[in-house]
């Protein structure tokens, strides 16, 4: 599609496609995520800490996708339930930096699991090469809106940017 042209047959437009393919698979992360009682944006959080632990509320909410406010009711949620801890105070300016219990640990790890399983049903039909092809090709999306904008991912956490080895890989 060059600039200016309509959008066209909903059908071949990757962006319909695209938010067909997110809503698809936000619904199986919900099925999947239900019986271990966490939301997405619960699971997220819990993903990124377990990744990344001592990430900020705000560095959690570009991770996540999701407002500082929002991230704010998950922590608080999470917290709650014993899953993450945060200390009192701030040792270094406003940002309290967040790290997982062991019962978030336990939590992330059946979560984790169900996730894995899900991307890989989401997956199924495509080969090592066109995943790889797939996620590069994505992040390449990513980055053709966001660079030079000043939006998440500035730092490095919520989108996605293939390492050189992966564009240098990638067909």
């Amino acid at each position: 599609m060059r600039q200016g042209e309509a959008v066209g047959d909903l059908e071949v437009s990757v962006g319909y496609v695209l938010k067909q393919a997110q809503a698809a698979l936000r619904v199986a992360m919900d099925e999947a995520l239900g019986p271990v009682g966490l939301t997405v944006s619960q699971y997220s959080c819990l993903e990124l800490l377990g990744q990344r632990p001592g990430l900020s509320g705000s560095e959690l909410a570009r991770g996540a996708f999701v407002s500082r406010q929002s991230m704010n009711q998950v922590l608080r949620g999470l917290e709650d339930r014993g899953l993450l801890a945060r200390p009192p105070t701030a040792a270094h300016g406003r940002a309290l930096p967040t790290e997982l219990t062991s019962a978030g640990r336990a939590a992330l790890r059946t979560a984790s699991s169900a996730v894995a399983d899900v991307e890989q049903r989401m997956l199924t039909s495509l080969d090592e090469e066109r995943r790889r092809r797939l996620c590069h090709d994505l992040a390449a999306c990513a980055r053709a809106l966001t660079e030079g904008r000043g939006v998440a991912g500035r730092d490095g956490v919520g989108v996605a940017h293939p390492t050189p080895t992966e564009q240098d890989a990638a067909p």
